[in-house]
């Protein structure tokens, strides 16, 4: 292998990691073992600290594929808890609001997943990187600023109810979008369609284009994998 000349590796980020520390981590280990200061590493598409699943993540030269793979089709798996909201639409917050649910139904809950299919206009999260003026929207929403963020068109390929537990009002979708689909928002959304509220419980990137869970490696056993590759190592590492 040559991480200077271009890798692409696929890891399966551990839930509570960001992004960041799971690039920090697989950098860390390859220059270790190429024994060099620095090396460019990124990412081709942020995952939530509380989500986990498929990252890739590309060296050297092959971080010029990264716009390529982060237009990737996704595919996600997502717990939905109905009933309640939160400020950020997930877990990383307390619940704000809690809202009827007595009214919905499995047959309700199909309906309201069918209005998100095909091109839809999604307002994205206030606790998200979008930029607002050139600050991250997260920095001015926990400052207890008023954040306003336009609506942004993606595309929802296939949105299919896995499970529908009403006992717990807790439903599980599988998610297949285009670039730039927040599935908190889209939690949050189903819960306005279904006259209620919701919030993302659990969510798991399971496809990247063709990369899938299996293809992926643990960040934990990256260092080990490591120590087994044979590493090309150029003149000017």
């Amino acid at each position: 292998m040559n991480f200077k000349e271009g890798e692409v590796l696929y890891f399966n980020k551990p839930l509570g990691w960001t992004s960041f520390k799971v690039v920090g981590h697989a950098r860390y280990h390859i220059c270790r073992r190429m024994k060099v200061k620095k090396l460019k590493v990124g990412h081709a598409g942020t995952l939530d600290p509380l989500a986990t699943g498929v990252m890739i993540v590309c060296t050297g030269k092959a971080t010029k594929r990264i716009e390529e793979f982060q237009y990737h089709t996704k595919e996600y798996i997502a717990t939905v808890q109905l009933g309640a909201t939160t400020p950020s639409y997930d877990l990383e917050h307390e619940i704000d609001a809690t809202y009827p649910t007595e009214h919905i139904t499995r047959e309700k809950v199909e309906e309201a997943l069918k209005r998100f299919l095909g091109e839809i206009h999604q307002i994205p999260p206030v606790f998200s990187a979008c930029k607002v003026d050139g600050k991250r929207a997260y920095d001015l929403a926990r400052k207890g600023e008023e954040v306003e963020l336009k609506p942004k068109l993606l595309v929802i390929d296939e949105i299919e109810l896995l499970e529908c537990d009403l006992e717990r009002m807790e439903i599980k979708i599988r998610v297949v979008c285009s670039k730039g689909t927040y599935i908190r928002a889209l939690a949050r959304d189903i819960g306005e369609a279904l006259q209620s509220g919701a919030h993302l419980t659990g969510l798991i990137r399971t496809r990247v284009g063709e990369v899938k869970l299996e293809d992926c490696l643990d960040p934990m056993q990256f260092a080990a994998w490591m120590d087994e590759q044979e590493i090309e190592i150029t003149e000017d590492n």
